[in-house]
């Protein structure tokens, strides 16, 4: 029971659950447009997750739980490169043509979405092993970008529906707990320098 919990497999066939009804509905005949939202919803999801990880990991330190997500936080960052990028193969089928996709491409919502697309790019690729032995201490700087990425897509969120609410509902969470775990890094630095 142990060897399957340490396997990436269950985690990566949970992770592809969402996918399973999207793909047969659009093997069914369903537009692209339909399947937009839910593609972009949960690569924002799956980052989300991802990012909230380590605030939760500091506020639980003994916890077994963060701890397996700590190890399988990479995946999660995957798989939300992979609904983004389904999100946008759809958005360009749904435009039909390059010169659409272009003649809307400087919209705050759609450059937005962009942005975050090509951050995610370089941070999925790099996700592996080999890419952190090679990279070292370049590697945790590259995949910092996900902050940037966390911006563009609230914003692409917010403008591309013209709605605040869904997307404050997945970000504010975020945001606090990112707060927090800022505080709790920096707290013993601040208590030195006070001290001092």
């Amino acid at each position: 029971m142990k060897s399957f919990f340490r396997s990436p497999s269950p985690f990566w066939l949970l992770m592809a659950l969402p996918s399973i009804p999207m793909t047969m509905a659009f093997i069914g005949g369903a537009d692209a447009e339909s399947l937009l939202h839910p593609t972009g919803e949960f690569a924002a999801r799956f980052m989300i997750i991802a990012m909230i990880i380590s605030p939760f990991r500091l506020m639980f330190p003994k916890s077994r739980f963060w701890m397996w997500m700590m190890r399988n936080r990479r995946y999660l960052g995957v798989a939300a490169f992979c609904y983004a990028l389904a999100h946008t193969v759809l958005y360009i089928i749904d435009m039909g043509s390059l010169s659409n996709v272009l003649g809307e491409a400087l919209l705050l919502g759609i450059w937005t979405g962009w942005v975050a697309m090509f951050i995610f790019l370089p941070l999925a690729i790099t996700s592996n092993d080999w890419s952190v032995k090679r990279m070292g201490r370049n590697w945790k700087r590259l995949q910092q970008g996900v902050y940037v990425a966390a911006v563009a897509t609230l914003l692409h969120w917010i403008f591309v529906h013209n709605n605040v609410g869904p997307a404050l509902v997945h970000f504010v969470p975020l945001a606090g707990l990112e707060v927090y775990r800022i505080w709790k890094t920096r707290k013993p630095q601040l208590l030195n320098e006070v001290s001092g």
